[in-house]
């Protein structure tokens, strides 16, 4: 039976079993989701500065202005992580990716996506008036931190070190997060 890269991936060790089953949760390999994470992470993080940035000139913002500012940067955050994908892949394989690892590339990478999708509707609703533009952006802004701080919490429970180590990578982590939210707002602020 031929098997084309997708087909023998089971027994390249990446999470997938030879018959298409993979890893448990959501059907796909391990490492897939740890990149999906990862994006997501980092588009929260993204997500976070810009409606940051917004809180702070709301004044001068309109509601379209925001949820559109917020849209077009987490599309330019999709897409520079695939195009990083493809970079990668193509500076370490030598070849072009397969169509099936551009769509595991695109299904990454789109995760970015859904880290805006609520905010999104926030900021929209703002736009529609049915809420004020700045209560919209501190919505956003507090379920981006409540994400991160879940996705941080989560990550050192999976741990199962003692408590109190958990508590002090839970710290790290904290502290970590409060420095990349002070250099995005430098980066994105006037």
């Amino acid at each position: 039976m031929e098997q084309d890269g997708g087909a023998a991936e089971g027994a390249a060790g990446d999470g997938t079993e030879r018959h298409g089953r993979r890893g448990k949760r959501d059907g796909r390999p391990v490492e897939e989701r740890a990149d999906a994470l990862k994006e997501r992470v980092y588009a929260t993080f993204s997500g976070l500065a810009i409606v940051l940035v917004q809180q702070a000139n709301v004044e001068h913002l309109g509601a379209r202005q925001a949820t559109l500012a917020l849209l077009v940067g987490i599309v330019g955050i999709t897409a520079a992580g695939f195009v990083a994908e493809v970079i990668s892949h193509l500076t370490v394989h030598a070849a072009f990716p397969s169509s099936a690892e551009l769509g595991r590339m695109a299904r990454v990478s789109g995760e970015a996506l859904a880290s805006a999708s609520v905010p999104l509707i926030l900021l929209g609703l703002a736009w529609l008036g049915v809420i004020e533009l700045e209560g919209a952006l501190r919505a956003a802004s507090i379920l981006y931190i409540v994400t991160l701080a879940l996705v941080g919490f989560l990550a050192v429970r999976r741990t199962h070190v003692e408590w109190w180590k958990q508590l002090i990578a839970l710290a790290i982590l904290v502290a970590l997060g409060l420095a990349v939210i002070g250099l995005q707002q430098l980066a994105h602020g006037h």
